[in-house]
């Protein structure tokens, strides 16, 4: 996919706070970009804008898929709508601005040593409390089998492991982040034997990715995270965020049994829970994240 210089200019407008019309960006890119929740539709009667909840998220994303836009300077360029592929060659150093993939592999994260392998190099995942570790030969990535694969969706949760222990069993995780997107994380865990459990939104979308990107390739491993305190949370979940969704999942129905007390639940209260809701800071001394939004 390419991306033309108002494609670009909108992007802009969408990463410094700005709303677009439904029609403003490229099918095919606005629905991935739904897909993963960087964009979000805002419905008023018959009248359909989108905004971005997270502008780092969405310029981590677009920085990553397009080659064009690696060193754009998304403060201060604004391209002239008569911009031609010569001009973005100039730009990109690449006259076929394609999307392109310059660091394959996926973050990982644990609060305890993990013992690991590369190859024939051995060494231990032990990341210092904020700090990550980015796994780029993911084809040659080991660790023990009897190690639980914790996926994480939100980049926020996944920073904040260490104030989750709660919800995690007692035993070797290693953590793994969905982001950057890619099919390179799924395609680790279809070649080790250990056990997937999925971390994400407690609402229709996030079971759906559950179900479509990781169930679906592994489902005699694979499994979803529900705390036992999730209803009670649901009733006090977000309205919007299920009325949102509703259109898009309400034929929707899991293929995956265990997920149907959730799924019940989500339709009984007519609510979705954010997984940031499960991050405990336990002092006005702990280091409290920025804001996503």
């Amino acid at each position: 996919m390419s991306l033309s210089a108002k494609q670009i200019n909108n992007l802009i407008s969408l990463l410094q706070g700005e709303s677009l019309a439904w029609s403003a960006l490229n099918p095919k890119l606005r629905q991935t970009l739904i897909e993963e929740e960087l964009i979000v539709i805002n419905s008023q009667r018959s009248h359909k804008t989108l905004y971005t909840p997270s502008p780092d998220g969405l310029r981590m994303f677009l920085e990553q898929h397009f080659e064009e836009l690696r060193s754009f300077d998304w403060d201060n360029e604004v391209l002239p709508l008569s911009e031609t592929r010569a001009d973005l060659a100039a730009m990109s150093g690449n006259s076929k601005t394609k999307e392109i993939r310059s660091c394959p592999g996926f973050m990982v994260n644990s609060y305890t040593p993990i013992p690991a392998q590369i190859g024939n190099n051995k060494f231990t995942i032990s990341p210092e409390d904020g700090t990550l570790l980015f796994i780029s030969d993911w084809e040659h990535f080991s660790i023990p089998s009897n190690v639980l694969v914790i996926g994480i969706e939100n980049m926020e949760n996944f920073r904040y492991v260490r104030k989750q222990k709660n919800l995690f069993p007692d035993k070797s995780i290693l953590f793994v982040s969905r982001y950057p997107q890619s099919k390179d994380l799924i395609n680790w865990l279809k070649q080790i034997p250990n056990q997937y459990l999925h971390f994400g939104d407690f609402d229709l979308a996030g079971m759906h990715i559950y179900e479509t990107e990781f169930y679906k390739l592994i489902p005699e491993r694979a499994s979803f995270l529900v705390p036992d305190d999730i209803e009670k949370r649901l009733q006090n979940g977000s309205l919007e965020r299920y009325n949102n969704q509703y259109k898009k999942f309400k034929n929707y129905i899991p293929t995956d049994n265990r997920l149907l007390p959730l799924y019940n639940l989500i339709h009984k209260y007519h609510r979705c829970y954010d997984q940031e809701g499960y991050i405990v800071f336990n002092s006005v001394f702990d280091d409290k994240p920025e804001s996503l939004d």
